[in-house]
């Protein structure tokens, strides 16, 4: 019975540290840009093509 009350505890323990992890990560900002990472890939970087075709060159 007391190997019960003593997994509950550190249950418990463990359950308020992810809290405390997830609300640190809230105020330090890690969830502020929700929508710039999936519409990025929409988008063409012209300056990044070229650079590609220039390594390709280059290397070859």
């Amino acid at each position: 019975m007391s190997v019960i009350v003593v997994l509950i505890g550190f249950s418990i323990l463990v359950a308020a540290g992810f809290l405390l992890a997830f609300l640190w990560a809230v105020r330090s900002g890690q969830y502020d840009d929700d929508v710039s990472p999936s519409v990025r890939i929409l988008f063409d970087n012209k300056s990044d093509k070229s650079t590609d075709s220039e390594t390709i060159e280059n290397n070859v």
